[in-house]
């Protein structure tokens, strides 16, 4: 006699911000034959990707618990990985005649490519714009018997006038709610000895948008990752001296090249102190005086909307406790994390993350128990903590053989080997030719090019037939 396959039960479900992540559980969860309610703050899709011009207003530091930007993409961004292998494994991000066909094109690309992806899967209908998550609490939770539930408070915000917008409260009831809200959006501030007293402008590079504000300034930037980089480059073209200060003066060959063409550009130690009077003292015991500080130093995740009751927390970037940098053991499955994880090839991991919420919340799948789950994490945690890695890199992934495990929860294909070796080859690129990694790359890289072309080219054929 064959087994009975599960009975398929159908949840009502909210997710949290219509950015990439948020799109593909959207798909996901429909596909699994759920009720789904997208919540996002802006007027169109693409969380990250929809560039917000107009920062009037936002705190130059991000010290609101409510951002009223949600983008901290710059006018002139572009990708820091190639197209081939951005995109859904199912829906290729192909090259588009009449649209931006670099390998590494601007961010408008991606949105318009999300607003394909939307179109094609009929997303639209989902989706509530406009609309700014105020509140998510349980419903009953602690009362035994009883499925968890979620009570989710939104603000519809429609503008009447320039100045005048009518704001109305609205509160609903969800089986479950699946937080997509990215974290590239809440600045992580330095602490410095003087940055409170210190007159002069002062920003994060949320807020960042063009060069020409700081033209003939003396600026400091202050972070050498690959946006402090950039940003340090665009600014050197306008700017009377650029100072990149960071915590290792240890640099690849492509920043020495750079280095060596901008000479208004300066590497500079980390910053002892800030003094009233517009010096800058670094802890080399150099100085100088500046009129602006950038801080490119990376985004914090927040949730100012979710009440877990103290289950769920954020400590010094740890979204904690979760199982497989997703689910929370106490409030599994009803309440999920997509898109936490950095250091990836994002999409196709949003893909199986989005497969696996959905399938649990359909009942076709189940998670290990909760001293299974709480185990895995606390030996996860010990794992790190021996290896030295600081609790604020915990979701910093960096590794392809954990990303095919976790598919593996839902079958997912694992990656590609082109994929993977366009991954590798472009690190290596952007270590050798910061500034000119995005339009050259050598003979091994276009090998590499035409096995993904041939695969992404019977991939779209497939899906559109």
């Amino acid at each position: 006699m064959a087994c009975k396959e599960p009975a398929v039960q159908s949840k009502h479900v909210c997710v949290i911000g219509a950015g990439p992540s948020g799109l593909m559980a959207a798909r996901e969860l429909r596909k699994e034959g759920h009720s789904v309610v997208v919540l996002e703050q802006n007027h169109d899709i693409g969380g990250q990707w929809l560039y917000e011009p107009n920062v009037e207003g936002e705190d130059p530091l991000g010290r609101e618990p409510f951002l009223r930007v949600h983008s901290s993409m710059y006018k002139s961004q572009r990708f820091v990985w190639p197209r081939e292998i951005m995109g859904f494994t199912d829906f290729p991000f192909l090259v588009k005649k009449d649209r931006d066909m670099r390998r590494f094109p601007g961010h408008r690309e991606l949105l318009l490519y999300l607003q394909d992806f939307v179109d094609w899967f009929g997303l639209r209908e989902l989706i509530r714009f406009n609309t700014r998550v105020e509140h998510v609490g349980m419903v009953n939770y602690g009362e035994y018997g009883k499925d968890l539930r979620w009570v989710v408070k939104s603000k519809e915000i429609t503008t009447k006038g320039d100045d005048d917008n009518d704001e109305k409260m609205v509160e609903e009831v969800f089986d479950a709610v699946v937080v997509a809200t990215g974290h590239y959006s809440r600045p992580r501030m330095p602490s410095i000895k003087g940055m409170g007293t210190w007159k002069r402008k002062q920003f994060h590079s949320h807020i960042y948008r063009v060069p020409e504000p700081c033209r003939d300034e003396v600026v400091v930037v202050v972070g050498n990752f690959v946006s402090g980089q950039e940003i340090s480059m665009e600014l050197a073209e306008v700017g009377r001296e650029v100072h990149l200060s960071a915590k290792s003066l240890d640099i690849t060959g492509g920043q020495s090249k750079v280095l060596d063409k901008h000479r208004n550009l300066h590497l500079r130690p980390r910053i002892d102190s800030l003094e009233e009077d517009g010096t800058v003292l670094f802890i080399d015991g150099s100085s100088v005086i500046a009129d602006t500080i950038l801080y490119c130093t990376g985004y914090s995740y927040a949730f100012p909307f979710l009440d877990t009751k103290g289950i769920v927390v954020v400590d010094d970037d740890r979204v904690g406790p979760l199982y497989e940098h997703t689910f929370p053991p106490s409030l599994a499955p009803s309440l999920s994390f997509i898109g936490i994880p950095r250091k990836i090839i994002s999409f196709p991991f949003f893909e199986s993350q989005a497969k696996w919420i959905a399938q649990l919340l359909s009942g076709k799948r189940t998670l290990p128990t909760w001293n299974e789950m709480t185990q895995s994490i606390n030996d996860f945690y010990n794992s790190i903590d021996a290896a030295g890695v600081p609790k604020r890199h915990t979701h910093d992934i960096d590794n392809f053989e954990y990303c095919e495990r976790y598919g593996d929860n839902v079958g997912f294909p694992h990656l590609e080997e082109w994929r993977k070796g366009i991954c590798t080859s472009t690190i290596k690129n952007i270590e050798a030719n910061l500034e000119t990694f995005r339009d050259s790359w050598d003979e091994a890289d276009e090998k590499l090019l035409q096995e993904a072309l041939q695969s992404l080219t019977s991939l779209n054929s497939d899906h559109k037939s």
